[in-house]
């Protein structure tokens, strides 16, 4: 019987028997095959996979040898070097000196004998040693000897021998001769005779480029009973720049550089108020042509002396000290002026008033901090109250409100304040000197220092530490890296200048000093918090510098 298209079992079974193969095999070969193709690109896939893995890690490994990870610089929390018959003066600088982004002491003795292989051979003994010492752990970094005796030194200055703009050195007066340094490592960048009968005095002002090397300049003020000259000076090789400036008739008190928004003027402090002189017109008179890159300020201008030039900034009988005001967010410089009477924020650029605040005598230089967090840098200024007292004042850098006032004893030889500050957006302050309860006390404010530390959080307590009995010549209080390890560091010796005995070059961690203070109350009804509470605030500050 023959199959028919109805019966499918026959159908199939006859073409099995004529030879040929089932349709289901058919399918499960085909499948089969593609089953194959997809194993064999899966295995490639993988191999791949672990070939870019392979190739990965061995690049990770590869820079991990060559390019290792920075090491965090190991500190000490304190650290002390002492020179036991020398004498010393002012910092020069505290700044990053071997470039591990940690920053370090630079300061001037004189002695008899430097470090290991380094001697005043050559020069008069004893003679002066700069030198440079590692913040991290008081080690010595370098030391360069120069011929006594000592006028001044400043750091920080552009262009010196063609550095690079990053890379500020310091520039010396000594035994009648300008060194300029490199302050990475001690090398003379050049030496040049002083101008003769130019006795100068700091701060040296670094001004743009006036020769056309490329490079900032210097120029070097000379106040003098009978007049005020000014000279140019090469910053990459200290040659002079055209002739001596008369800026003056008369002898100035202090003298500083100012930018306005347009132009650089010289303030000079005169005996009956500040007034400023534009750098183009000392230029134009120095030589000719070297103010052809120096702007004009046409606001200042259109006030200027028709015959001297001066621009009237202030005027006062009084004038004691004049400061530049300034913060990473400000876009430009105030003046601080502190007179016999008042203290006095005016514009930088416009001159005017912002406010007044009137004082009586003032003790020290104002130093700055943030009180409150309106980002404006407030003022902490130092008067006397009479009978062997202060009182320490932080004013509003906003409106010259008072934000804060104690009264301490005002001891001899006490720093003026500082302040570091913090991630918060205020600062925490340091003061010297003594509580007017302790006057009784048996060892007297002359014998011992006294340092105190405030949290504007939590003001109305203070931490009181017994510090150090050495006379003070220089301290400091600042971060030693980006962001962290605040500390201060202190320079003491001998109360003559010039005079040979005992220096110390000390380092101490801020927080160190909370465990070793008192809590001390102040004000009407002190603080709510417990010793605890405060001394657990003050070790939970984290610090900034911004």
């Amino acid at each position: 019987m023959e199959a028919t298209e109805t019966d499918p079992m026959k159908s199939g079974e006859a073409g099995v028997e004529d030879g040929q193969t089932p349709p289901t095999q058919l399918k499960k070969k085909k499948s089969c095959s593609e089953g194959l193709g997809f194993t064999k690109l899966s295995h490639w896939r993988t191999a791949a996979f672990f070939f870019s893995l392979f190739l990965c890690l061995t690049i990770v490994f590869a820079f991990s040898f060559i390019m290792p990870c920075p090491v965090r610089p190991q500190y000490l929390s304190a650290w002390n070097r002492t020179f036991p018959q020398a004498a010393t003066y002012d910092f020069l600088d505290i700044e990053d000196a071997n470039k591990d982004k940690v920053l370090d002491v630079l300061f001037i003795r004189k002695d008899s004998v430097g470090g290991p292989n380094i001697t005043c051979a050559g020069l008069p003994t004893p003679c002066l040693f700069v030198s440079a010492v590692a913040g991290t752990n008081g080690m010595s970094l370098w030391e360069l000897p120069l011929a006594p005796d000592f006028q001044w030194g400043q750091c920080g200055l552009d262009g010196l021998n063609g550095l690079a703009r990053k890379e500020k050195g310091c520039l010396l007066s000594h035994a009648d001769q300008l060194t300029a340094i490199d302050k990475y490592n001690g090398v003379i960048l050049w030496q040049r005779p002083q101008p003769p009968g130019l006795n100068s005095t700091l701060p040296v002002l670094s001004v743009p480029d006036l020769d056309g090397d490329g490079f900032s300049d210097v120029a070097l003020v000379a106040p003098g009973p009978l007049q005020t000259q000014l000279v140019f000076l090469s910053g990459k090789t200290g040659v002079q720049i055209g002739s001596e400036v008369v800026l003056d008739t008369t002898e100035t008190a202090k003298h500083l550089l100012h930018p306005t928004k347009d132009a650089h003027y010289v303030l000079l402090q005169k005996d009956f108020g500040l007034y400023g002189l534009a750098l183009w017109r000392i230029a134009a008179k120095a030589k000719e042509g070297a103010e052809a890159h120096l702007n004009k300020d046409q606001n200042w201008e259109s006030k200027a002396d028709p015959i001297t030039g001066f621009v009237p900034v202030y005027e006062s009988d009084s004038l004691r000290h004049v400061l530049r005001t300034k913060t990473k967010k400000d876009s430009q410089s105030n003046l601080l002026l502190l007179t016999g009477d008042a203290v006095v924020l005016v514009d930088g650029n416009s001159r005017v008033p912002l406010w007044t605040v009137n004082t009586s005598a003032v003790l020290s230089e104002p130093s700055f901090g943030h009180f409150n967090n309106d980002e404006k840098l407030d003022f902490v200024i130092e008067e006397d109250n009479g009978n062997g007292t202060k009182r320490v004042v932080i004013l509003n850098g906003q409106t010259g409100g008072i934000l804060w006032e104690a009264s301490l004893l005002a001891s001899p030889n006490s720093p003026r304040p500082a302040s570091v500050n913090t991630i918060n957006s205020f600062s925490v302050f340091m003061f010297w000197g003594g509580m007017p309860s302790e006057t009784n006390s048996s060892i007297s404010l002359a014998e011992e220092h006294r340092s105190y530390m405030l949290h504007p959080l939590y003001s109305k307590v203070l931490l009181e530490k017994n510090n150090i009995r050495d006379h003070i010549i220089a301290f400091k209080a600042t971060l030693l890296e980006r962001g962290r390890h605040a500390c201060y560091i202190l320079l003491t010796g001998p109360q003559s200048k010039g005079e040979e005995g005992t220096v110390v070059l000390r380092k101490r961690k801020l927080k160190q000093d909370v465990s070793e203070s008192r809590v001390l109350r102040i004000g009407a009804g002190g603080s709510s918090y417990s010793d605890e509470d405060i001394l657990e605030a003050f070790n939970r500050l984290r610090f900034s510098d911004e």
